[in-house]
């Protein structure tokens, strides 16, 4: 069931990587990785759910306020 959840999350974000992403104009990740292979990364390591949450909070801090830089998953 959990693996179900992972390959689930994956694929949304690989779906808005290969088709949505590109949509929008200008649109730059102000960190390194972007924050979907962030999320990608967070979900294979750490599971759907707290990987999908720090992925979440990821995204948060990603704003026009935020400095940006480089933030792995730890």
């Amino acid at each position: 069931m959990k693996d179900n959840s992972k390959k689930f999350l994956i694929g949304c974000i690989r779906f808005y990587q290969k088709y949505l992403s590109g949509m929008k104009p200008h649109s730059t990740c102000k960190y390194t990785p972007t924050c979907s292979q962030y999320g990608i990364e967070a979900i294979e390591k750490y599971g759907a759910c707290k990987g999908g949450i720090m992925a979440l909070w990821r995204i948060l801090r990603c704003n026009p306020f935020s400095k940006g830089g480089f933030d792995p998953v730890p």
